[in-house]
């Protein structure tokens, strides 16, 4: 009797989706623009906020302003993740289409990945790989606005090299404002 291998699966993976915190509105030029106080404490409650969720990355993908790299410290803290990040410079003028091709590019090993960078490319990411299949009153929330610390997280059954427009599900999202 002649047995096929077991189909090899890919396994459920999460993808984060977040803008930076509040930053100061000018500084020496926009990369060098760092977060403000409330910034901090809005990135410290997001860190919070995903692990409360059980998210906890094994890769991320930051931007290299410093608003971002501020913006990872808090979160990353908080949350008490001890991932190394992946400080990405094309990420910071990227476009969704050249922020997806970032992501198809992280190890294939990767089952949770988080995305910190700017708007409007965040945004229009996080809804451009939204598939509709996911919640709908957290997809129309994300679809009302994408202020600073806002998070999408997305769950995803491919490889990161396929993950294409429409492929993931919009499980959550959240703006985290300090208290």
């Amino acid at each position: 009797m002649h047995e096929t291998p077991a189909a090899q699966t890919t396994p459920a993976r999460r993808l984060v989706v977040m803008r930076h915190s509040k930053s100061e509105s000018w500084g020496e030029s926009d990369q060098g623009r760092a977060l403000e106080p409330r910034g901090r404490d809005d990135a410290t409650a997001t860190g919070r906020w995903l692990a409360e969720r059980g998210f906890v990355p094994d890769h991320a993908l930051v931007s290299t302003a410093v608003r971002t790299r501020e913006t990872w410290e808090a979160v990353a803290e908080a949350a008490g993740w001890d991932v190394e990040p992946d400080f990405d410079t094309g990420l910071y003028a990227a476009g969704p289409e050249a922020a997806l091709d970032l992501i198809r590019e992280v190890p294939p090993t990767a089952t949770d990945v988080i995305v910190i960078g700017h708007n409007p490319t965040v945004a229009y990411l996080a809804q451009l790989l939204d598939d509709g299949a996911g919640d709908a009153d957290a997809g129309a929330a994300m679809a009302g606005g994408y202020p600073t610390s806002a998070v999408t997280v997305l769950e995803y059954d491919g490889a990161w090299v396929e993950l294409d427009m429409a492929s993931a599900s919009v499980v959550a999202f959240h703006v985290a404002r300090s208290e």
